[in-house]
């Protein structure tokens, strides 16, 4: 049964598994539709892991939303999102330096525009993005993974590596930067037992990268 589930959520992930959003930006698709599927898909993907975890009495803890540490958890995510974010640019880089591809300029339709509702969209967005995706990499597959596999490591490395394969826009250098940060993302819950570190960690990447940057582009004009 659970890897039947394993099969459903990966089928439901598919779309998401190439570059999709890539295509989309080439077809000139703007960003508030983006958005809006990306929330709506994510979303829906939680509350199925959620009901398949309800469902199977698992509880969520299983799924590593343990907050009994929040505030210790919280500051770790804080404290360690700047060396893991310059730890992930020096690797991108130096992939890109050995010859691995990367997009000069990121899709057009991944970036809010000017106005105070696309980029209050976009806060919204990367909120529901890291709770639903640490949820269903870390969380749900891991565990998952874990039994068909009995493996922690292989639960990591399996889990890291379809996170990873969402990121095809960023080009190969892009693709095994992601997969190295789902990695210590991963070991980073393994290590607090709870998602609340890699959550705060995956808001703020997304958060400087999609908002903090497009308003310091609207100031710079």
């Amino acid at each position: 049964m659970q890897l039947i589930e394993v099969v459903i959520l990966l089928l439901l992930l598919g779309p998401s598994l190439v570059p999709v959003r890539a295509a989309l930006a080439a077809l000139h698709v703007d960003f508030i539709t983006l958005a809006a599927s990306v929330m709506v898909r994510d979303l829906a993907l939680l509350f199925l892991v959620l009901y398949l975890v309800w469902r199977n009495g698992e509880g969520l803890q299983s799924l590593g939303w343990n907050f009994a540490g929040r505030g210790s958890d919280f500051l770790w995510g804080l404290v360690l999102y700047v060396p893991i974010t310059i730890g992930a640019g020096l690797l991108d880089q130096a992939l890109q330096n050995i010859g691995l591809s990367a997009p000069t300029h990121p899709p057009a339709a991944l970036a809010p525009g000017n106005g105070i509702a696309q980029l209050a969209m976009a806060a919204v967005l990367v909120v529901i993005v890291a709770i639903s995706e640490e949820t269903i990499f870390r969380g749900f597959l891991i565990l998952r993974f874990q039994t068909l596999t009995r493996s922690t490591v292989a639960a990591v490395l399996i889990s890291s590596g379809i996170f990873s394969l969402g990121h095809g826009y960023e080009g190969t250098a892009g693709v095994i930067t992601v997969g190295v940060l789902g990695l210590v993302l991963a070991m980073i819950y393994l290590w607090r037992q709870s998602l609340l570190a890699p959550m705060v960690i995956h808001f703020l990447q997304d958060f400087v990268s999609i908002v903090v940057v497009s308003l310091l582009g609207v100031r710079a004009h």
